[in-house]
């Protein structure tokens, strides 16, 4: 009785790649500064997605003169921006060309300084391509345009690891906030479904779950008030067919979603 010996390295690689996930998993909230740039001398687009999370630390605090000063200065390099740097993967822009992007993260402090001041925005996207470029010896061009009205291209995915499944979204968890991940289907190209996955040990029955989906939002309340969940993602859904699916067994919650866009 021969066994398929490549069968069980898959089903070995994914679990351990499921570990990996949970090791490495960085809480990325949704708000996103969105840059698109082209490779030189290629003219490849390359787009940057820079994201937040309180698991980078900050740089040295920085005022606004003392960075006029550096970015003046010989050696601009000698003040260190913490930041994550993501594997590339390849999105398709608006007009349905592939195009590589990266995810950037840092620290959610930073972050929001840079959103509300144009000269920390155009130095953190400065400090990201200089790391995408050392990092993957990429050539990227100055001549960068942040875009609006976007929140991000593609899905942001785990720092550091990438699984052939599917690409998964994890956020911020607090006292009583269930584990949870959101997952998008397909892995690539237009997303169609958003998937949650809720972790509620020790609930009883769906009987005792509160679950409101809006377009943009999910909240989810297990009565007497054990877990609570309230969050934002990065997609419009349709409401009216979702569906929700409480395992017994597992007590995993799996909220379907189909996205209308993104």
């Amino acid at each position: 009785n021969m066994t398929d010996s490549s069968l069980l390295n898959t089903e070995l690689e994914l679990e351990q790649q499921e570990e990996l996930y949970q090791q490495l998993l960085l809480q990325v909230s949704f708000v996103y500064l969105y840059v698109c740039t082209f490779t030189e001398p290629g003219k490849e687009k390359v787009f940057i997605n820079i994201c937040q999370s309180s698991s980078v630390p900050p740089p040295p605090e920085l005022s606004r003169e003392e960075l006029v000063d550096l970015l003046q200065s010989e050696d601009p390099s000698g003040y260190r921006v913490p930041m994550s740097l993501g594997e590339p993967h390849t999105e398709v822009d608006n007009s349905s060309q592939s195009c590589t992007a990266y995810d950037v993260v840092i620290n959610q402090d930073f972050f929001q300084k840079c959103q509300e001041d144009a000269l920390f925005q155009q130095f953190v996207i400065l400090v990201s391509a200089e790391g995408l470029e050392n990092k993957y010896k990429l050539e990227l061009s100055r001549d960068w345009k942040v875009l609006k009205n976007r929140k991000f291209l593609g899905s942001v995915s785990e720092q550091n690891i990438r699984t052939k499944s599917r690409p998964t979204i994890q956020i911020n968890s607090c006292d009583f906030r269930p584990k949870f991940r959101l997952l998008v289907e397909p892995p690539t190209g237009h997303p169609e479904n958003l998937v949650a996955e809720i972790h509620l040990p020790g609930v009883p029955s769906s009987r005792s779950l509160l679950l409101d989906v809006g377009e943009d939002r999910l909240v989810l309340t297990a009565r007497p008030s054990l877990f609570h969940l309230d969050v934002f993602h990065p997609f419009l859904v349709d409401q009216d067919n979702t569906a929700a699916q409480f395992n017994n067994q597992t007590q995993i919650l799996t909220v379907t979603m189909p996205v209308v866009s993104s």
